[in-house]
């Protein structure tokens, strides 16, 4: 079994590159499901319906989030509805939406991390719990785990090794080169990076994020523009016990 994980897309540019890049890599790779983190993919900040059809338009599966989930409102009304749209399971009991999906035999996952992110319930506990709930955990789970500190997304890839089939992390929108199968078969990786534009910082337009540094004054971020990088991982999973075979970084540009 074979899925590949996008990086946080951010923006129209974000959501061009993956029309334009994954129809194509799901045909040279035989790819089984696409999972994208889409909560920056309405104009840098949140999510709405019609941004979401975009994507599962271009051929992906699932889209997980994390705190931006919240910024374009008008999605909130859905989550309840929408099983292929994820908010982080450890948000308190009450929130709209849900923090997993099972797709065929595989169970994705959005968690989210408290360092430097907020009040959260604890995503290591909230893990332990689903798998311990469900009726029957499929073959397959797949975590997104949005987070900011390298040390927490590394903690909890090692306290899940062997438990679920990867660990993948978000939201930094930087890339990391650490992808690797831990010890008892979990495919993980720190930040799986963005797809949005390449002249930006973590795509948004430089000169606002510049004068937000400069002057320390309140700064309306827009989306950058330019060519389009696309971060994303390519994992294989055995599909007699759901543990990781390989892990691939997929990077690619986009100049349309």
């Amino acid at each position: 079994m074979r899925f590949l994980f996008i990086g946080d897309v951010v923006g129209r540019p974000g959501r061009r590159g993956v029309q334009n890049l994954l129809p194509g890599l799901r045909e040279q790779y035989g790819i089984d499901l696409v999972i994208a983190n889409g909560e920056n993919a309405a104009g840098g900040r949140g999510l709405t319906l019609t941004t979401a059809e975009e994507l599962f338009k271009a051929g992906v599966d699932v889209i997980t989030t994390g705190n931006h989930i919240w910024d374009q409102r008008e999605i909130i009304p859905h989550l309840d509805g929408d099983k292929r749209i994820l908010r982080p399971l450890n948000y308190p009991p009450g929130v709209p939406g849900r923090g997993y999906s099972i797709q065929g035999q595989t169970l994705v996952v959005n968690l989210m991390g408290r360092v430097f992110m907020g009040t959260l319930d604890c995503p290591f506990r909230a893990m332990d719990h689903l798998l311990h709930e469900l009726p029957k955990v499929p073959p397959f789970v797949i975590v997104d785990f949005h987070g900011e500190a390298t040390s927490e997304k590394v903690a909890l890839g090692w306290y899940l090794d062997g438990r679920v089939s990867a660990v993948l992390g978000t939201h930094t929108h930087v890339g990391t080169i650490d992808a690797r199968i831990l010890p008892l078969g979990t495919a993980y990786i720190t930040d799986v990076g963005m797809t949005g534009p390449i002249d930006s910082i973590i795509g948004d337009d430089i000169k606002g994020v510049l004068d937000r540094f400069l002057t320390q004054m309140p700064t309306r971020f827009s989306v950058g523009s330019g060519h389009t990088t696309f971060n994303s991982v390519l994992v294989e999973l055995d599909e007699t016990n759901g543990k990781a075979k390989s892990i691939t970084r997929i990077d690619r540009v986009c100049t349309q």
